[in-house]
This record gives C-alpha cells, structure tokens and sequence, in this order.
C-alpha cells in the first residue's frame, strides 16, 4: 500500500468521533479513504454527525497519525486495512469487521486457520493444562490458536500455541503500546517473535471494560471454531462462544466437576447445543480437519493399575493409598514416575490429578 493511502487510511481511524460503523459506512459510500477526504461537508453528513464531517472536510492531520507513524516505522509493526490482502478474510464474514487492526508480530498468521481458545482467568490447574495441552496438539495439526492474551485458560492457550506448529495470536483489548495485563508482558514477546498480537484499537487505548466484548468478537471471527476450556455462568468467554454462534463458528466446550463453578459456564454451553470434547481430536474431527497424529499425544497405558486406582478427580495421597493398598514410600515413587511422563498432574494442598 502506497504511504499517502496508508496515512489516509489511518487519518480516518484516528479522527475524533468516528465510529467503526461510521467509518465502513462512509467506505461503503465513497470508496476509499482518499475519496472520503476528497468528499464536499454536505456529502460527509449524509452520513456521519456534523462535527465529524468538519473535521474530516479539513484534511488529513498529520500531527494527529504523527505518532502512529514512528511506531510503524519499528521493525515487526504493521497496519493491515479492509484493502489489503493479507486482512483476516473470517472477519469479512462478521457483521462489523474492523477497518483496520494494528498489528504486531508475523502479519503471515493472520489468514491461517484458526481455532479460538478461551476460559476463565481464574482457571485450576487442570483447566490451564487442559488449555494448553489442547492448543499445543491442536497447533501442531495445523490450526494456529486464537486467544485474548487475559490471565488463566487464554494464558495457557498461547503458550500451548507457541509449542506448536501453527503457533498463536493474540487478540488484545488495548493499543499495542501497551501489555495488558502487565504480567503477561514477558509471554506478550514470545508471542511477536513467534507468532502476532493484533487489535483494532489504536497505541494508548487503556484497559477499558467495554472494549473486551469487542475483542472477543475478532477471536470469534477469525477462528473456524471456539473451544471453551472453563468459565463461570457470567463469562466472557461465554460471550465469545454465543458471538461463535452468531457467526455460523462450531462451539466446543470441556466439561468439569459438578462442584466447580467454573464448569457450569462449559455445562450450560453444552445443554445449548456446544460440542462436548474430551481430546483434541474430537476437535479435528468435528471440523473434518485432515491432519496426521500429533507426536506430542500421551498415551495411558490400558493396564496401569495406579492410574485406574486414581480415577480423573484430583485426590489426596492418604486417599489413594487407601485405594491402591500401596504403602506411601511406593505410591509416591510411582506418582513422580507417571508425572515426568505427562500422565499425572500435582495440585496445590497435596493433591494428585491424572491428565490422560
């Protein structure tokens, strides 16, 4: 894209007032951003409020993108507009794409396929396993992992992705300038040298409440499905999988303990009609998806008497020797054993989970 376009396209997104909808409207109307600054006051209201239009009748300003500019001119910073190629076509799909999104990292991932991993910032411990177990076999068969960069299940989702083949995006709530949440500044690196962080707001937009449903509306729109690993009744991420629906997306969840409150958003998404899914590969499956088994799959042995002993409910070692009949001494050099392997799972307050 030529600079003056470019700049234009940005002028547009950057003009006080303007509305997302209000910017698609006047591209529907006019053409390109270069025509819209080109267009007469009179015309521009047909359209948008008054004082937008007289902003826009002024001209692009270069003081205002001045900023923006510098940062594109860093290495891995990007502007991808509605007229460029390598836009996520998915989002094409939705009711409201974006006009532009910013974008930070490998701009080549943007048109892979996709697959949303999202759940709870509160996540246990075995649904941030889960998650990122899921994204890294899921990954690695080809679909790269879409998820919002928050604490917990989206966490672990990205990390999984980074182990993978297909790597990871992260779609973020806030300007690029800016790490939100700021302990996540360190995976927020990882993720721009091997995969792309991308939002349609611009460098310092905050952390604002209502600017988090818009984001998941991108993760649902650039991904072919939305696995929902844990969530509480009201979720976002219940958001993202009802935004999943409305854009014609399969849903899948994981379901839980009866007791845990972050299993009942997964089990009321699955009474609504979600896929329930126990591997990955129901996954696949579901989406036809033509893939060769992952290397990185644990296999339980059939036969494992320890593994059969602790069933999948996380249980204190005093409980599964009273299972097992096995004194402590054995249980536990058999529990280390099975957890180098990728089969059992050490939980906070002395527990032991099997994971496969």
């Amino acid at each position: 894209m030529h600079p003056d376009e470019r700049n234009a396209w940005l002028g547009l997104a950057l003009t006080p007032g303007l509305s997302a909808k209000q910017y698609r409207a006047l591209l529907a109307a006019l053409g390109g951003p270069e025509q819209i600054y080109a267009a007469s006051v009179s015309t521009l209201k047909l359209h948008i409020p008054a004082a937008v239009a007289q902003l826009i009748a002024q001209g692009l300003d270069t003081d205002r993108i001045a900023p923006t500019l510098g940062w594109l001119d860093q290495a891995d910073n990007h502007l991808v507009t509605l007229a460029d190629a390598d836009y996520p076509q998915r989002l094409l799909e939705i009711t409201d794409p974006p006009p532009l999104l910013y974008v930070k990292g490998h701009r080549t991932l943007l048109n892979n396929p996709g697959l949303a991993i999202v759940g709870s910032r509160n996540t246990t411990p075995q649904g941030a396993l889960n998650a990122e177990n899921f994204a890294h076999s899921l990954a690695d068969a080809g679909l790269t992992i879409v998820s919002g960069l928050a604490l917990g299940a989206d966490t672990a989702a990205h990390q999984g992705g980074l182990k993978g083949a297909a790597s990871t995006i992260a779609v973020v709530g806030t300007g690029l300038d800016i790490v939100y949440p700021a302990r996540n500044k360190a995976l927020a690196h990882r993720i721009v040298e091997q995969g792309v962080i991308i939002s349609e707001f611009s460098l310092g937009t905050p952390s604002i409440a209502s600017n988090f449903p818009r984001r998941n509306r991108i993760i649902s729109g650039m991904s072919l499905g939305c696995l929902v690993v844990e969530a509480a009744l009201q979720s976002g991420s219940l958001i993202t999988a009802r935004l999943a629906v409305e854009y014609g997306r399969e849903v899948f969840a994981i379901p839980g303990s009866i007791h845990s409150p972050v299993a009942r958003g997964c089990h009321y998404l699955i009474r609504q009609g979600a896929k329930l899914v126990e591997s990955a590969q129901d996954i696949l499956d579901e989406l036809r998806w033509q893939t060769p088994a992952t290397p990185h799959q644990v296999a339980a042995p059939q036969d494992d008497p320890l593994l059969s002993a602790m069933g999948f409910d996380a249980l204190h070692l005093d409980t599964l020797i009273a299972r097992s009949g096995l004194t402590a001494e054995t249980l536990s050099a058999m529990l280390l054993e099975r957890e180098l392997m990728g089969q059992v799972a050490t939980l906070p307050g002395g527990l032991y989970q099997r994971i496969v």
